[in-house]
This record gives structure tokens, C-alpha cells and sequence, in this order.
């Protein structure tokens, strides 16, 4: 199976999941409010459903159009945009019938639950798995740091101690911290010994985005090997699949020799490749196909496996929750720069984020990532999410006063309107980059 195709599913599979169950947010209040619930569908059916069943008064469905899901309840005004309903007389098991606090919960429930969902399967991942790290003492010879870093003290081979008085839990972070962490100062230890902590501007991080400069540290790695032995396998990846040993000194690839470890990507082919490798007291010959270009082998054990008691899970996952909504939250700022505008993805750029091979543990990382974010844009405060009808419940609860019908199916359009257009620019973005840009070099 393709890589394109394994990411294809795996996006599918999760968004379907995640849809599911965000829709349960809302369905499950509003059956305890005893709301009348007329429609539970993943995906759209718009003309017609792939299938539907009417069980008690909801009927249950899966449409062709897989851009979200919905549910349908009697006496709201939402994407359905059921005027006629409207015009009648408010029912007692209509949402509109309901206390404005039963209604605020009803409308938060899924956006509750996406967040719970991400909590629940960082903790899982983080108690059967582990987490992988590179701990900023196994890099030996520290960062290589770029110019735009340089001007504000740091140099080459510098080991990062600490940022904001926190230790630095994986040094491979430490350029993604720099863009949403409001990163102040780091303490670092140069290669001559001298400790020194240095003040950074709050405006770091959009300064490096918009020079381009974000690799700020640079972990350096000894990659002048003297031989070619294999000192790490990656977990699950081809090298490990196909049975590559840490210890396992590779002799030659596609029948030629090879010295250094330094010469092994060079000498790589798309497709199989056939190496040899010398193990114990004899040669061995392997086969393995890459994955975008890798294989998984290391010659230093850079990446170590943290393990967790079920409690300190608990307390990782909900941190994890916590940094993915806050980092993603925080990143928004660039997307009103040309450049951020640029980068919006849609639907290719989120499946771009899975596995080319399917990896269970990875699949379920990446979907509570996606939990976390369609919980957070739900959120915002724009029409036609939940956000939006979140905004009015409140003005209700704060004024006393209740928005009109018409005032809300025209805000629920411009709404809609918003949304549409940002799915087809993100979208839009995706196909250029991934089509246009790919094949006809625009």
C-alpha cells in the first residue's frame, strides 16, 4: 500500500472517530436535558445519505460528504438553517425551550469531550509506551546555533540548561518552545565551561519565523564515524521491521563497500535495498525498503524511551493536553503574517502529520493532537461553530436578553460563509503546494 494512501486512511479513521464523538458531546446533554434530537450523522448528507436508520425519534446516519459531522436539534438554529421549524411555536422538548444554562452545556459538550478524548489517549500512549526523548546529556558536542541566535550571545556547542527557569525535558523542543513558549531567557553552558543565562526579546519568535530562521539549535552529532556500526535502531521503523540489530556493522549496501557510518543515506535507493551487515562472527544480508528516504538506524543512541507509572501518566497526559492546546493556541499569531497565511493547510496538510507506515502508537498520538486542535476551533468564537453559539448563550446569561431568530440565522450564514471560505484557502494552500508546486514547478 502507498504511503499517500496509509496517511489517507489513517487521517479518515481518526477524523471519523474524533467526529463521532464530539458529536456525542452534544448529543448525550441533550438527551439527559431531555432535548429532542432529530438527526446523529457523521458526515454530511447533503441530497442524500450513504445510510440512515430512525431509532426512537433520532435518525442515525452516515452522509457522502466527509467534511465534519452534526447533529440535529429540534428548535436550534444551526447549519441545517430550518427556517420553517422556527416559525412554529416553541415545543417543550425544543433547545429554544430550554434554560440558557442547559443550552450552554449542550453546546460545550463536544468541544468537553474532544479535550477529555486527548487527555485520555496522551495518558494511555504515555503508560503503555513510554515517551522518546533525546536528553540534552546524551549530545555530547551541545547545539549548533545559527546567526540569528549568535547576535544574542549563544554559541556553537552551547548545552541548553534550562528556558524560563524550566528544565529542558527534550532538547529537540527547543526550537518549537522558542516559537510558542514566550521563551525570556535560557541558561546554557558553553564549550569552554562558563555558565551564563541569557535574556531574550519578547518578539524572538516571530523574529525568527519571519526570517526563516526557526532551526536555532541545531543538535550537532558526531556523524565522522570511523566505522559503520548501527548503535540505535528506531522502534517500528523499516530497519527494525526487517531485523537490523543495534551492534550490526553494515559491510555493504547494494553491493557496495561501505567505511563510514556518514556514507549509508548516500547510498540508499527508493524501493529494496540489500544490505549486508557483519554480526556476531558472520555477514548477514538484509532487505529493507525506506521510508522517505530513512531506514531508522543511528550510529549514537540519541533517542531514549522515559517510562511511566499509571499516576505519573495521569499527570504527563493532562501536561501533554494542556502544552498542545496552549502551543497551538499561541502559534496563531503567525498565521497573520503573509507568510503564516501561506502555510495554512487543510485536509493534505493534516493527513501530511500521520505515519507512512501504519503504527498504531503514532496514529493514536496524532489523533489526540487532532482531538486538542478541533477542540480549540470549535471554540472560537465565530458563527456556525460552537464558539459562536457559545458567544450569544452568554450575552443571554450576562443581558437577560435573548438574541432574535433573525438576528441568529444571519449570523449563523455569515458564519457559515467564514468557515467555508477558510476550508477552501486552507485547502487552496494544499493544493498548490502539493499538486501545482510538485508537478508543474509553479
Amino acid at each position: 500500500m502507498s504511503p499517500f494512501l496509509v496517511k489517507a486512511l489513517q487521517l479518515f479513521l481518526s477524523l471519523s472517530i474524533l467526529i463521532v464523538l464530539h458529536e456525542l458531546g452534544h448529543f448525550i446533554p441533550a438527551k439527559i436535558f431531555k432535548t429532542r434530537v432529530e438527526k446523529f450523522f457523521l458526515f454530511f448528507d447533503v441530497k442524500f445519505a450513504l445510510f440512515k436508520k430512525k431509532i426512537g425519534e433520532t435518525v442515525y446516519g452516515i452522509g457522502w460528504l466527509p467534511l465534519g459531522g452534526y447533529v440535529k436539534i429540534a428548535g436550534m438554529i444551526d447549519e441545517s438553517m430550518d427556517k420553517e421549524q422556527m416559525k412554529e411555536p416553541a415545543k417543550p422538548w425544543e433547545f429554544r425551550s430550554k434554560p440558557a444554562w442547559q443550552r450552554l452545556i449542550i453546546m460545550v459538550g463536544g468541544v468537553t469531550v474532544n479535550l477529555i478524548v486527548g487527555f485520555l489517549i496522551y495518558t494511555l500512549v504515555f503508560y503503555y509506551n513510554g515517551s522518546k526523548v533525546v536528553k540534552m546529556e546524551d549530545l555530547k558536542d551541545g547545539f549548533e546555533v545559527n546567526d540569528a541566535m549568535k547576535a544574542y550571545g549563544f554559541k556553537d556547542g552551547d548545552k541548553i540548561l534550562s528556558y524560563n527557569d524550566n528544565e529542558l525535558d527534550d532538547a529537540l523542543k527547543m526550537n518549537w518552545y522558542l516559537l510558542v513558549r514566550d521563551v525570556s531567557e535560557i541558561e546554557v553552558v558553553h564549550k569552554d565551561g562558563v555558565t551564563e543565562t541569557i535574556a531574550l526579546p519578547d518578539s524572538l519568535g516571530m523574529h525568527l519565523f519571519k526570517e526563516g530562521a526557526i532551526n536555532a539549535f541545531v543538535p550537532i552529532i558526531d556523524s565522522i564515524s570511523r566505522d559503520a556500526v548501527i548503535r540505535s535502531v528506531e522502534e517500528r521503523s523499516p530497519a527494525s521491521k526487517a531485523g537490523f540489530l543495534a551492534g550490526d556493522k553494515v559491510m555493504s549496501i547494494n553491493d557496495t563497500p561501505v567505511a563510514k557510518f556518514s556514507e549509508i543515506s548516500s547510498l540508499l535507493k527508493e524501493g529494496e535495498n540489500v544490505i549486508v551487515v557483519h554480526r556476531d562472527v558472520k555477514d548477514e544480508t538484509i532487505s529493507v525498503t525506506p521510508v522517505e528516504g530513512k531506514i531508522g538506524i543511528g550510529n549514537r543512541k540519541l533517542i531514549s524511551t522515559k517510562y511511566y507509572t499509571f499516576g505519573e501518566a495521569v499527570k504527563k497526559g493532562t501536561a501533554e493536553a494542556y502544552w498542545t492546546l496552549h502551543d497551538y493556541a499561541s502559534q496563531l499569531k503567525y498565521l497573520f503574517t503573509s507568510k503564516g497565511a501561506s502555510q495554512m493547510g487543510g485536509f493534505g496538510s493534516i493527513g501530511s502529520i500521520f505515519s507512512p507506515t501504519w503504527d498504531w502508537v503514532s496514529f493514536w498520538e496524532k489523533t489526540a493532537f487532532i482531538s486538542i486542535v478541533l477542540a480549540f476551533m470549535n471554540i472560537l468564537p465565530i458563527p456556525a461553530l460552537d464558539g459562536g453559539h457559545v458567544l450569544f448563550l452568554m450575552y443571554e446569561m450576562i443581558t437577560g436578553r435573548k438574541p432574535s431568530d433573525k438576528f441568529l440565522e444571519y449570523a449563523q450564514l455569515v458564519g457559515f460563509i467564514i468557515v467555508i471560505s477558510l476550508v477552501l484557502y486552507a485547502n487552496g494552500n494544499d493544493l498548490y503546494r502539493y499538486v501545482i508546486q510538485k508537478f508543474f514547478g509553479g
